[in-house]
């Protein structure tokens, strides 16, 4: 079953628990120097309507340390700026790519695109959730 991360609350307390714990471990691993790279030959692309340097270095190296590859798509570069349905941009960008992360203002356009994406979706950001800020957050308290 196709899984996206667009609020908080669409993780069970099981996974955020599965989350936190291959967090550290994988942390752990990389301040070590030990090579982990889960992601090889995989691709994520990342979308940004709402620029932001700290959104995009985490995702783009937390890729990289992991062995895939991150695309940075800003929405005035593509289709998605001259008027392309985000059904459409959701339905043609996840053939190519394994895994999508959105940072825009609506939380409408991020659940559009999940809707007719054929891989996972991760809200970067909207102006309603910034999930992966929480997660951010609560694995620094359980530190």
């Amino acid at each position: 079953m196709l899984k996206h991360f667009l609020q908080f609350k669409d993780l069970s307390r099981d996974e955020l628990l599965y989350v936190f714990e291959r967090a550290r471990l994988i942390k752990s691993r990389f301040k070590r120097y030990q090579p982990y790279h889960p992601l090889v030959d995989r691709t994520l692309a990342m979308i940004f309507e709402k620029s932001s340097t700290r959104t995009r270095l985490s995702f783009e190296a937390g890729m990289h340390q992991l062995g895939g590859t991150a695309i940075y798509l800003n929405t005035r570069d593509t289709q998605l700026g001259r008027g392309e349905p985000v059904e459409d941009a959701g339905e043609v960008i996840s053939r190519m790519v394994d895994i999508v992360m959105i940072r825009t203002f609506e939380q409408e356009i991020i659940d559009r695109f999940a809707a007719h994406s054929r891989v996972p979706v991760i809200n970067g950001l909207t102006n309603e959730y910034h999930p992966c800020q929480i997660l951010a957050d609560i694995f620094t308290f359980i530190e």
